[in-house]
Order: C-alpha cells, then structure tokens, then sequence
C-alpha cells in the first residue's frame, strides 16, 4: 500500500520502519520542547497524510519512553481518520516526576494504517445466548 504524504515544514522526515520486522513506522518531532507530569507537550511532524479511504492510521507511544520514562501519549492511542489532512501532532504526557527533553528529529511516536469497517447498528430485543453471556471483570478466570 502506498500512502500520500504532504510535507509542511522543512524539518518533516517521512516516517520510517526502524527494523524489517517492524509493525509501526516512527514519527519524528520538528519541534523540540520538554514534557513532564504537569507540563504535556504537543510534537509537531510537519506531515499530512492521505489515508485510503476504509484504512485509518492509528499512532501510538514508543514502547521505549513508556518502559524507560513514563512517557506516553496523553489519549493513550490516536486515531487518524481517512478523510482527516490536516497536520499530525502527537500529544505527549508523563506518568511519573522529572521531566524528558526532546528534540526536532527525535523519534515521538509510531504510527500503524490498518482497515476498518464501517458498521450499521441494528436495535435488537435479544442478543446472541453465550457460554459468558454478560459475565465480565474476571469471570473468565483470574
């Protein structure tokens, strides 16, 4: 799958899989700034994207800065809708006390396109019946 991507700062880098194997591809800061617990910050890429339609692009926390600094995006998981192009911005927040300076070029994030379906919802008197049914919070086992 190819992606469109519109470049709209000088310092954008397009994103890049860091390894053969690699599920997400790693977004890169313009901007540098500092985040800490009661100061999030907000990373510019510098990039729009033109997601097929039916494909959404999901942006998530590096696992590096979350095990390593607490440091994570502040809504936990971004969704970038298909027929969204405007600028992509991570939100970054961190957990614990101290702060994480970074810099334009840094990696902040990483980003993954998937599909997605669109669905109707149908009012039902009665669902399906289940082994679970509406057991929940551990009642599967512990």
């Amino acid at each position: 799958m190819e992606i469109n991507v519109k470049v709209l700062n000088e310092k954008a880098r397009i994103p890049v899989y860091s390894s053969d194997g690699a599920a997400c591809f790693d977004f890169f800061a313009t901007n540098g700034g500092m985040v800490s617990s009661h100061h999030p910050a907000v990373v510019e890429t510098g990039l729009a994207f033109d997601i097929p339609t039916g494909n959404c692009m999901l942006i998530f926390s590096r696992s590096g800065d979350g095990f390593k600094q607490d440091v994570r995006l502040s809504n936990c998981v971004g969704v970038i809708d298909s027929d969204y192009t405007g600028e992509v911005k991570i939100k970054l927040t961190k957990d614990s006390y101290g702060a994480k300076l970074f810099n334009a070029g840094d990696r902040v994030a990483q980003g993954l396109i998937i599909p997605v379906n669109q669905v109707t919802f149908n009012v039902v008197e009665q669902l399906k019946e289940t082994e679970r049914g509406d057991g929940g919070f551990g009642s599967t086992g512990s």
